[in-house]
């Protein structure tokens, strides 16, 4: 698996006592949508900043591809956007990345492919004064994908839009990494990061609480509602099984909330329930929801 982006003990102290970022190492691989997550001010914009070249570190490293490139080379391969999208109000769509196209020395061509991707083609023509906040941030993107980079970031990419906005954006940044752009997202949205990211970095002050992928996060060992005719010897049958952790029982609609300490099926469960002589009438495997372990991690540190 390529490596696009690596950090090691990276650290960021602002007037000799704010730690923004600290001791931070992680790995960006090729083709994947990373979720940076956290609350504000635990360090997501401080780190993209570094590695954008626009915020100095206070000490640690980082290199692109695989450091084969120095930063001013290889930022010609990234594309991002981190601040509020800057464009000439008096000018059109079209004229404005297109005015982007001269300055980084890209061909004209690649506007209309762009617009195509974030789904402004029929609004090229209009002044960019005209355009809704989700529309120019749509241009934003178009704008960072003019140089087909290898790697987008996004800081907080869908902040302040209304719902449509919000499902625009999300719909054109599954289209880019479909395309096989890698994307890295910053968020302090669990729902967004959930719906469109393979993998979640978790930070908190400045500091990792977790990298991993999504489902790695939110598949840890889960929890059963189970419901049988009899509550009692359904119990029972529960709390001597080598698996279960505890059993809870749910706001007295007969249900049982079966928590786990260790990974069971509800295949194997059924089978022991059924050996057991209990016959179930309802069985569901639930996964913790992204936000339940978001915030099971930050209160436990």
């Amino acid at each position: 698996m390529e490596t696009i982006l690596t950090i090691t003990n990276l650290n960021k102290i602002y007037n000799k006592q704010v730690h923004a970022v600290k001791n931070l190492s992680l790995e960006i691989h090729k083709g994947n949508v990373y979720g940076i997550l956290g609350p504000n001010g635990s360090g997501k914009s401080t780190t993209l900043g570094i590695v954008l070249n626009v915020v100095n570190k206070t000490s640690g490293e980082y290199s692109w591809f695989g450091g084969t490139t120095q930063t001013h080379d290889a930022l010609k391969r990234v594309g991002a956007i981190i601040e509020r999208p800057n464009f000439y109000p008096y000018m059109t769509a079209k004229e404005n990345l297109e005015l982007v196209c001269k300055i980084k020395g890209i061909n004209y061509s690649k506007v209309a492919e762009k617009l195509e991707i974030v789904g402004l083609t029929e609004r090229m023509d209009s002044k960019f004064s005209t355009f809704s906040l989700g529309m120019k941030q749509r241009l934003a993107i178009a704008s960072a994908l003019l140089n087909d980079p290898e790697i987008l970031i996004l800081d907080e990419p869908t902040n302040g839009l209304d719902p449509q906005g919000i499902h625009q954006i999300r719909d054109i940044i599954r289209l880019i990494a479909s395309q096989g752009t890698t994307i890295l997202l910053a968020s302090h949205l669990l729902d967004e990061v959930e719906k469109v990211c393979t993998h979640v970095l978790v930070l908190r002050k400045g500091e990792m609480l977790y990298s991993g992928t999504v489902d790695g996060m939110t598949n840890k060992k889960g929890f059963f509602e189970l419901k049988s005719g009899n509550l009692e010897t359904l119990k029972s049958a529960l709390e001597n099984h080598q698996d279960i952790e505890k059993i809870v029982e749910a706001n007295g609609d007969g249900r049982l909330l079966v928590y786990l300490k260790n990974n069971l099926e509800a295949e194997d469960l059924n089978s022991y329930l059924f050996q057991n002589n209990i016959v179930l009438q309802h069985l569901v495997k639930r996964k913790h929801s992204l936000e339940e372990q978001f915030l099971e991690l930050t209160n436990n540190h």
